[in-house]
């Protein structure tokens, strides 16, 4: 019995492990490279060097997202020019249904689809929405989790405290 105990640990423990890890304060975000829905323009977060970045994971069905969107839109429009940028990564399953919501919640910023779906797992997104403030430098500031009143005004204070800092 305990050879077979034995030899199941260590089977276990070689097998690969294909659970992603969220990304924590700290953590530098992975790079990424993907196209703008609306004009087909790349994006790479490398472009996006030397600013501070929100990723923002977001899907139609969200109830959440139809209060985060305009909010971080108006935060963008603020402060883009100081150095803000936001990347809002779409995961529904069908381009349409975030062409209609994007209709309904339209946004000046980049809005990047996703096809292979890979990036909410390289960031380790657990559900809608949830977003990474990112440093100057690309590591993770903050990892802000749905959205409620108040949490633009709350993530305007980071950002503003990120553009402060020196690179």
């Amino acid at each position: 019995m305990t050879d077979f105990r034995s030899l199941l640990i260590t089977v276990l423990l070689c097998l690969p492990v294909s659970a992603a890890v969220a990304l924590t304060a700290g953590d530098t975000a992975p790079e990424f490279s993907r196209a703008d829905m609306r004009d087909g323009q790349s994006h790479s977060l490398a472009d996006y060097s030397g600013k501070v970045v929100y990723v923002d994971f977001w899907a139609s069905w969200c109830g959440p997202c139809r209060q985060s969107l305009p909010s971080l839109d108006a935060l963008y429009k603020e402060l883009g020019e100081q150095g803000f940028a936001v990347l809002a990564i779409n995961v529904d399953a069908y381009s349409k249904d975030a062409d209609a919501f994007l209709k309904s919640y339209p946004v000046t910023y980049p809005v990047l689809r996703d096809p292979d779906n890979s990036l909410p797992a390289a960031f380790g997104v657990k559900g809608m929405p949830t977003a990474f403030l990112l440093d100057k430098q690309g590591r993770v500031h903050l990892v802000h989790e749905g959205f409620r009143a108040g949490d633009a005004e709350r993530l305007r204070k980071e950002v503003l405290a990120l553009l402060d800092e020196e690179s």
